[in-house]
């Protein structure tokens, strides 16, 4: 029988980190694995033996715990190997065997460590859809694990077929294949595997997709609805519209606007999917939305994270519950699509198209990032030029 404990040495200076260690005991033989985790001792629960994510290290933290688990689950897998194929071995034996692993470079674990890195570094919703990926995967694979230089063409292909055969559409299929090579790119950049370009036969593209867009005419209807009895309705329509007025904003950004962003009739804000940093000039509408709803206790422009803690869930439960309400405007409206904040963002580019604005303009207005074409050829826009086009838009309304 084997046991494994995870162990905490402080560091004999202080207030420098300590390292966490694996203790392997096997037959009353005691061996130690060492990580290069290091973490504070306030970090650490003596008693429980686990870490402690708190203060303004809990990203951190939080990451070395993931990596911490992950870990643990292969020196498992090893254990019940040796196990099953040897009837006699030690704790070297144990050792010696998931240093092998380790070395082969397993995807599943350096996945769960590119997701570790994106948490570490705020971004939440990306390492989201990067988990949805690998668990995605993870279920084709029945759950075993595969060294990165086994990733091949003829993988991907059977796994395409694998999504195809459960009903998942082809856009989804491409989301999926396209997180899967970021990955893998990243571990053939980092030198953990040669580039064997496995995706090459598999779809990566975007299909067209039904129209999300509504028209402008549906857009001041809505702005012209009497919702005074109804607060709910009433608040969800001012988010669409909040939205509308700053160029599609996403919702997850216009959660996290705070109110420092707002200078000089200017809001400057960073898209929290790609970092980049926009400015829009601030508009008539778009303050007496503002003035609607008392000021936020928070340090938060709009009334959607009201208080401190759990900004996540506030953002998540906020998000729900307007898109629940925009469905029942889109039966007010008598809309043929149903309404959701997304639809604010498409609405906005499809009436800027329909002006006959230039799809550069509107690429800057909006942030993407995935005009990368586009950029190349054109130098970055001035800022009026783009709130310019917006007060154009604004001005149909």
């Amino acid at each position: 029988m084997t046991s494994i404990k995870i162990k905490f040495r402080p560091s004999t200076v202080e207030g420098k980190e300590g390292c966490i260690y694996i203790q392997i005991i096997h037959n009353r033989v005691v061996r130690q694995l060492n990580t290069d985790y290091r973490i504070f001792a306030s970090e650490w629960d003596e008693n429980s033996e686990t870490v402690m994510a708190n203060g303004d290290r809990a990203n951190i933290v939080n990451a070395i715990k993931e990596r911490l688990t992950w870990g643990l689950a292969r020196l498992k897998k090893v254990i019940s190997q040796l196990e099953t194929e040897q009837s006699r071995y030690t704790a070297d034996d144990v050792i010696t065997a998931f240093h092998k692993l380790t070395k082969e470079v397993s995807l599943f674990s350096f996945w769960h460590n590119v997701i570790a890195q994106l948490k570490q570094l705020g971004k939440v919703r990306t390492s989201e859809t990067y988990t949805a990926t690998l668990k995605s995967f993870m279920a084709f694979r029945e759950e075993k694990d595969v060294p990165l230089d086994g990733i091949s063409s003829d993988m991907m292909l059977l796994y395409e077929a694998h999504l195809k055969a459960r009903g998942v559409r082809m856009n989804t299929i491409s989301f999926y294949m396209r997180i899967f090579r970021a990955v893998y790119n990243r571990a053939v950049e980092k030198g953990l595997t040669a580039q064997n370009y496995p995706f090459r036969h598999v779809y990566t593209g975007v299909d067209k997709t039904m129209k999300r867009a509504i028209p402008i005419k549906a857009i001041k209807e809505m702005k012209e609805l009497d919702l005074t009895m109804n607060s709910a309705l009433d608040f969800a329509r001012d988010m669409f519209l909040f939205s509308f007025y700053t160029r599609g904003m996403s919702f997850v950004d216009m959660a996290y606007l705070k109110k420092s962003d707002l200078k000089n009739g200017i809001l400057t804000y960073r898209r929290r999917k790609t970092g980049q940093e926009l400015s829009i000039k601030w508009e008539k509408c778009m303050a007496e939305i503002i003035a609607k709803y008392p000021a936020n206790k928070t340090d938060f422009l709009l009334p959607i994270i009201k208080e401190e803690g759990n900004e996540r869930r506030q953002y998540d439960n906020a998000l729900h519950l307007v898109n629940y309400r925009l469905k029942e405007l889109s039966t007010m409206l008598k809309l043929q699509r149903q309404l959701t904040m997304y639809v604010a963002r498409h609405s906005w580019a499809s009436a800027a198209k329909a002006k006959n604005i230039p799809l550069s303009v509107i690429s800057e207005g909006m942030g993407h990032d995935s005009e990368a074409t586009t950029q190349i050829y054109l130098a970055s826009l001035e800022t009026s030029v783009v709130d310019k086009a917006n007060k154009m838009i604004l001005g149909l309304l």
